[in-house]
């Protein structure tokens, strides 16, 4: 018997190719096929079915991007065909390659029931099994002609991206719409000879595992007569029977199979078109339950399953029944699998309790993993949110994409920020597109870093972003796999399952202490600026919108608007998912996000000015409303009162040109050019700009990563950079006490207004970009004359340190990285924050001085701008406004006051008088970062606040309310049975919180 490996190989892929999966479905008859074009937006399902059609033939082209066709294929069982499995074959056009990534359909039968989506490799419809002979067949198909426009050269500016631009040219040709016989018996050989020549390669080259498989391959391709396949392929599945009934070591890795298919809530296609592409893979995957009894499915993303329920009940109504059977699982318990870098403390935690609350409300099923294999790197705030949350497990896959260095584990315990510890599992998969290729199956195995501790590691498995999710022949090639020599053993298991078993077998999993930083995707912290913007504004909206709707429903029975703000925060937890905050999608995804984001402050602002008058009464006495969580000016936190005299600044000409701003505290020096040269602590007798260098520093960087356009800055594009220090005027402000610098650059122009409030130490500037540059990166720097090791960055509940050097590898990967509202460095006693109000991305660097002063000089550098052109090919081009602000002489505890100051501006109102806060605290440490009422209606408030400057903190916390219980709770305000309550002296709380440390109180009124 021939034994050359590279022969037989060759011979079962040509054999397979052209032989054996043809004959799958051996005889076909065509379909007779009509079409109806909707002349806009997708229509109501009831529509398309009665909608007139127009005969169409296989052939011809058809779907103008992101068009809507109903298809109705219409035929007839042949007689002959009596007793056998008839499918039909629908192929609209699709490139086997990308599944998910172009069009799709959902087959309808006349009734306007779903049967099940059609995609790339999943394009079949059973008919019957068997059949009568002479059935009338009459399928609707509602096709979406989604263009393609992650294509072979993915990274090509394309207009594709958005309806408006898109133009109507037909995307596809339709291919093949036939009735043919399903071969049973060829269709399990074709997934035996798969199993078996994907596993081949995998096993050590001259080991007997492999000759056993290579001959029995052999002789079934001996026993194949390739003019009658049908009639031979049982006796060539018995040639193979022995070498697959060979069961696997007891040493076998083990992997936990997970039916999956991760989509993407919007990313190259609008939030529209994801909810019909949700629809067409659950459809697909309750109909796979219902013909596989070991399949297991699990779905993530709360928002995914809301949309399934309001928009197809028919499809609900399964999910359901599959729910119930425990086959169909929820998972995850997020609203939707979001960006976890910069989405704020706030709204982290409401998307655990709004995707968790879901979850209950609907099947009574908790969550306890986070499900969030796609997201771009992990803040170090996450695992006590997680915890609060009611969850203990992570599971992710992303960083295994990290470009510099290898993550040391794939089972490990995450810390975080405040000590709080989480079982984490990366699959060793490497994918959460898992298709059960031996392959991937050999790579988990050999890839799994914790093996000789353990041995169970999790594949999500199934096509994802429409492509169909899980498939009959993934379901098949697992139930080979599940106890096969040579291979590691598969089994469907839900997510809890893994992880039960995966946390008893490594209770001693090694630890990882701080973020799960993704050395991948760095400018998605700065791309589609005004994307970001929506998303912070909108969160501290929602601060205040809840803040002051409770205290004017304590103080004077205000209606607080329990549904608006549920509505509000889903659709914002909604915008931060993990391709839209990032701005890593098309241009469609973002305009709609602007405009989104533009009637939200509407509503918002509406609600705050509405509880703000209730308030403040009639009257008029010009009252300061102040929503930031520390006194600012004589007026507390959450309370209003006439605002304080101020002090003065003053302007004057500097004799080299430029100006200086004095308040008494500060004195700031800005040059002719309109840079800021001095920035000098005047108590201090500290001076923070660096010698010899400038802060307001404008620096432009060409950006051409090697992939990725918008989600990727390279380290490289550092190697070249322009100083913006030409200036067209330089010139006092309106008001008399500021600087006004303008400054044109090739097709842009920017406007910025430097100005020194009275009484406070900061410098604030306010920048106006006008941007239309191509693949290029805007800096503002800040050289500071600071020797520091390590700077804080703020992240959710707290902050995080992270080294200005580049010892390690690890460290001069972090060039890009996340802040939230500050970034501050120090020495021992004195510092210097930077804030803004809307962006995130930023650089530290530091270099050694070789002047006479040899000092240090740190330089923060806040990322603006990006001008990517995939997939938008106008990112970021027009006006964007920001607004920055220099703290010299700051302790960290300044820097998270200035930070929520900036973010939260006074708001103005008249009235008769004072507003008292609702609940205060006696320790600038314990920040609140949110007051609501209960989202049960009884009128319980509920208060959450932390630790903030990385300390212990004992505080007291006063309600302006009769206290009748407190209750500590999870974020889902509910009681947490462990916890200790606060000692309570009327409506007096004691708290004591460790760094860090997150609590929520239900204080319920006497």
């Amino acid at each position: 018997m021939h034994d050359d490996r590279s022969l037989v190989e060759a011979r079962l892929k040509r054999v397979l190719d052209e032989r054996i999966r043809p004959a799958v479905h051996p005889e076909s008859v065509p379909l007779d096929v009509a079409v109806w074009h909707a002349p806009g937006e997708p229509v109501p399902v009831a529509e398309g079915l009665a909608a007139g059609p127009e005969p169409i033939e296989v052939g011809a082209r058809w779907g103008a991007p992101w068009g809507t066709s109903w298809f109705r294929v219409t035929g007839t069982v042949p007689e002959s065909w009596a007793g056998r499995t008839v499918e039909a074959l629908l192929d609209l056009g699709f490139d086997e390659n990308m599944p998910g990534f172009q069009c799709e359909g959902l087959v309808y039968r006349p009734d306007g029931t779903p049967v099940k989506g059609l995609n790339p490799r999943n394009q079949w419809v059973r008919i019957g099994a068997p059949v009568a002979g002479g059935e009338e067949v009459r399928l609707h198909i509602e096709a979406a002609s989604n263009p393609v426009i992650l294509d072979y050269h993915p990274f090509l500016p394309t207009r594709l991206g958005d309806r408006e631009t898109a133009g109507g040219e037909p995307q596809y040709t339709l291919t093949r719409m036939d009735l043919a016989v399903f071969d049973e018996t060829v269709w399990q050989l074709v997934i035996d000879l798969e199993v078996l020549g994907e596993l081949m390669p995998e096993l050590p080259v001259d080991s007997a595992r492999r000759y056993d498989i290579l001959r029995a391959v052999e002789r079934a391709l001996d026993a194949v007569d390739l003019q009658d396949v049908g009639g031979t392929a049982a006796r060539a599945r018995q040639e193979l029977a022995g070498v697959l009934a060979a069961p696997a070591v007891p040493s076998a890795h083990r992997i936990s199979a997970v039916g999956h298919a991760h989509i993407d809530s919007a990313w190259l296609w609008p939030l529209r078109e994801t909810v019909r592409k949700v629809a067409r893979t659950t459809s697909n995957m309750t109909a796979l339950i219902e013909d596989e009894p070991e399949f297991v499915f699990a779905m993530s993303q709360a928002q995914q399953w809301a949309w399934v329920k309001e928009h197809r009940p028919e499809v609900w109504a399964r999910v359901k029944k599959a729910v119930a059977e425990g086959r169909f699982v929820p998972a995850g318990g997020m609203w939707v699998e979001s960006d976890t870098n910069m989405p704020g403390s706030e709204a982290m935690a409401r998307q655990f309790v709004h995707g968790k609350r879901f979850f209950l409300d609907e099947f009574g099923i908790e969550n306890d993993e986070a499900w969030l294999p796609d997201t771009f790197g992990f803040a170090a705030g996450l695992p006590q949110i997680i915890k609060a949350a009611g969850a203990k497990w992570l599971l992710t896959q992303k960083i295994s994409w990290s470009q510099t260095n290898t993550f040391p584990h794939h089972t490990f315990r995450w810390e975080g920020i405040d000590g709080t510890r989480i079982f984490t599992h990366f699959p060793p998969v490497d994918t959460y597109n898992c298709a059960m290729k031996g392959s991937e199956i050999a790579h988990a195995a050999r890839n799994f870093k914790d093996k000789g501790r353990a041995r169970r590691s999790l594949a999500p498995t199934g096509w994802g972003d429409g492509g169909g999710g899980t498939t009959r022949e993934m379901v098949a090639k697992a139930a080979r796999l599940r106890d096969l020599e040579g291979s590691a053993r598969v089994v469907w298991e839900t997510p809890e399952a893994f992880f039960e078993k995966a946390q008893a077998e490594y209770p001693d999993a090694p630890v990882w202490v701080g973020e799960l930083y993704l050395e991948l995707h760095r400018a998605t912290l700065t791309s589609q600026a005004q994307t970001k913007q929506g998303n912070r504004r909108s969160e501290h909206l929602l601060r205040e919108a809840e803040l002051w709707a409770a205290t004017a429903a304590v103080r004077t029975g205000f209606p607080y608007p329990y549904e608006e703000l549920d509505r509000i925060w889903k659709t914002v937890l909604l915008h931060q998912f993990h391709d839209i905050l990032p701005g890593s999608s098309i241009a469609w995804v973002h305009r709609e996000a602007r405009a989104t984001y533009t009637r939200l402050a509407g509503e918002l602002n509406g609600i705050i000015d509405a509880a703000q008058r209730a308030l403040a009464g009639d009257g008029g006495t010009e009252l300061v409303f102040n929503a930031a969580p520390h006194t600012r000016a004589g007026i507390p936190a959450g309370g209003a009162a006439a605002p304080a005299a101020e002090g003065a600044t003053t302007l004057s000409a500097r004799e080299a040109g430029g100006f200086t701003l004095d308040n008494g505290l500060l004195r700031i020096g800005i040059d002719a050019d309109g840079l800021v040269v001095s920035a000098y602590d005047i108590d201090a007798d500290r001076e923070s700009v660096a010698p010899g260098r400038a802060a307001n520093l404008l620096q432009i960087h060409p950006d051409f990563p090697n992939m990725w356009d918008a989600w990727d800055v390279d380290e490289f594009y550092r190697n070249t950079v322009t100083d913006l220090t030409d200036a067209d005027t330089v010139t006092a402000g309106e008001d008399g006490v500021s600087v006004r610098v303008v400054r044109s650059f090739g097709a842009s122009k920017v406007t910025q207004v430097l100005a020194l409030p009275p009484g406070e130490r900061r410098l604030v500037v306010d920048t106006e970009v006008d941007w239309h540059e191509t693949e290029k990166f805007l800096k503002l720097a800040f050289p500071l004359d600071v020797h520091a090791e390590r700077y804080a960055s703020e992240t959710q509940f707290g902050h995080v340190y992270r080294p200005t050097h580049t010892n390690t590898s690890w460290e001069a990967a972090k060039f890009e990285a996340c802040n939230h509202r500050f970034v501050h460095l120090a020495e021992p006693g004195w510092g210097v924050a930077v804030v803004n109000d809307s962006t995130y991305g930023h650089d530290v660097t530091r270099t050694v001085r070789t002047d006479e002063d040899g000092g240090t000089t740190t330089t923060v550098r806040v990322s603006l701008l990006r001008a990517p052109r995939f997939p938008d090919p106008e990112t970021d081009q027009g006006i964007h406004r920001f607004r920055h602000a220099l703290v010299p002489g700051a302790a960290i505890g300044d820097a998270v006051r200035e930070g929520w100051r900036i973010n939260l501006p006074e708001r103005r109102v008249e009235g008769a008088g004072e507003v008292a806060p609702l609940v205060t605290v006696d320790d600038d440490a314990v920040v609140i970062t949110a007051v609501k009422l209960a989202d049960d209606g009884s009128g319980d408030i509920v208060v959450r606040f932390h630790e903030a400057h990385g300390g212990r903190a004992r505080a007291t916390l006063t309600a302006g309310f009769e206290v009748a219980d407190v209750t500590v709770t999870d974020l889902l305000e509910r009681p947490l049975p462990d916890a200790t309550t606060p000692d309570r002296d009327g409506a007096h709380i004691a708290v004591r919180l460790r760094p860090f440390e997150l609590v929520t109180l239900r204080l319920r009124r006497g």
